[in-house]
């Protein structure tokens, strides 16, 4: 075993510690105050070639792997970035290049993988549905192939970034489920903005630097070409972008965290209450550690994660540890962010510090992108042989 970064891991990793001394916390303090998008932001990774990390060079990216966009997405985090510098990537990047670089047509990749190596072009997936929610299986939205194309219908909840998107990842049900529970699953590629699509943004506690939206799709008439093969497969092909997605949201977990920890180490090294430093207090001393010490141990199972996905392991090996390092990441990211608030008093609750921000930010991750129970769910069933203790 390995565990040194090679000479190019280490370059990304310094660029993109550099792009984030670029947007400090206040700068996202201000967007998420007004509501605005972090232009300036994705111009950068833009430019810089963070969009395009997985995309074949010859589709103008960098033809790197999994594992480099989990370092820059956790250095930009644990710099200054937060949530926000893993979110936009996560948008683009893992819903849209990585899902047609691994499984779209050679005329999918030429019409979009360019655009979005280049940062021109941003993308959303179109995955929960108001009922059905984790059941992704329970999925309501119908394709009907007819004419020559595919008619879609169907309604989706919290999708964030279809404001903007130029693309969309839409999961739909191309066979009815009483036949065909797991194989009726198809993924299809949209180009929006399309009147067939309407949008609606969610108020939202935190990450309001982007919204998330409700969305309906009537009538939305797609070329067969749309469809990501194979037809009633895409339930699989779905489960391989869900557990990039998960090792992400563990990427900004950590790096939140990360992020959170510094700045109340620093102040506790300042801060004087009773003539000494209240860093030299235990109390706070302790669970700084522990959540520090978990922090690290739930980072290399996502490298671990993240090698299997670039080697294409079997992705219920893959999921199992995505799923433990996800577990255990925002478990311990939200005790260091708590602990890093306490340690600031009532600063803490002041939005000038952030710590209360990055607290909003940080607890989505125990609701999204899966739930902690199901998570653990995952982990129980597929790694230590339980019984399934739900039904799909």
């Amino acid at each position: 075993m390995n565990f040194e970064l090679t000479e190019q891991q280490k370059m990304l990793a310094d660029a993109a510690r550099e792009v984030a001394r670029r947007f400090p916390p206040e700068y996202w303090r201000r967007k998420e105050e007004r509501g605005e998008v972090g232009e300036e932001f994705l111009r950068e990774i833009g430019e810089r070639g963070f969009m395009g990390i997985v995309v074949p060079e010859e589709y103008g990216g960098l033809g790197l792997g999994m594992t480099e966009l989990l370092i820059v997405m956790e250095e930009l985090a644990a710099n200054g970035c937060g949530m926000g510098g893993a979110w936009y990537l996560i948008l683009t990047e893992v819903f849209g290049a990585l899902t047609i670089v691994r499984h779209g047509t050679e005329g999918q990749k030429r019409k979009y993988l360019p655009r979005l190596a280049r940062g021109e072009m941003e993308f959303c997936m179109a995955l929960t549905e108001p009922e059905a929610g984790t059941n992704t299986l329970a999925t309501k939205t119908r394709a009907l192939k007819g004419g020559g194309e595919w008619v879609i219908n169907g309604s989706k909840i919290f999708i964030s970034g279809a404001d903007r998107a130029g693309g969309m990842l839409i999961v739909a049900r191309t066979a009815p489920r009483e036949r065909e529970k797991a194989h009726g699953i198809s993924l299809f590629l949209a180009d929006l903005p399309n009147e067939a699509v309407r949008i609606s943004p969610i108020p939202k506690h935190g990450i309001n630097y982007s919204e998330t939206c409700e969305v309906q799709i009537d009538n939305l008439r797609l070329p067969e070409d749309a469809l990501i093969p194979p037809l009633h497969g895409g339930w699989y092909i779905l489960l391989d972008t869900l557990n990039a997605e998960r090792m992400s949201f563990t990427a900004a977990a950590i790096g939140t965290a990360r992020l959170a920890i510094n700045k109340a180490v620093e102040y506790s090294k300042q801060r004087r209450v009773f003539e000494d430093p209240i860093g030299s207090y235990q109390g706070l001393q302790f669970p700084l550690a522990e959540a520090f010490a978990t922090l690290e141990c739930a980072r290399l199972m996502n490298f671990k994660a993240s090698w299997l996905f670039d080697r294409e392991a079997h992705r219920l090996e893959v999921g199992a540890a995505a799923n433990m390092a996800k577990a255990v990441a925002v478990e311990a990211g939200i005790k260091a962010v708590y602990w890093a608030m306490q340690i600031f008093g009532g600063y803490g609750y002041a939005k000038e510090m952030d710590l209360e921000r990055w607290w909003r930010e940080i607890n989505l991750l125990r609701l999204a992108p899966v739930t902690q129970q199901m998570a653990l769910n995952f982990i129980a069933e597929h790694v230590l042989g339980m019984p399934k203790s739900y039904r799909t």
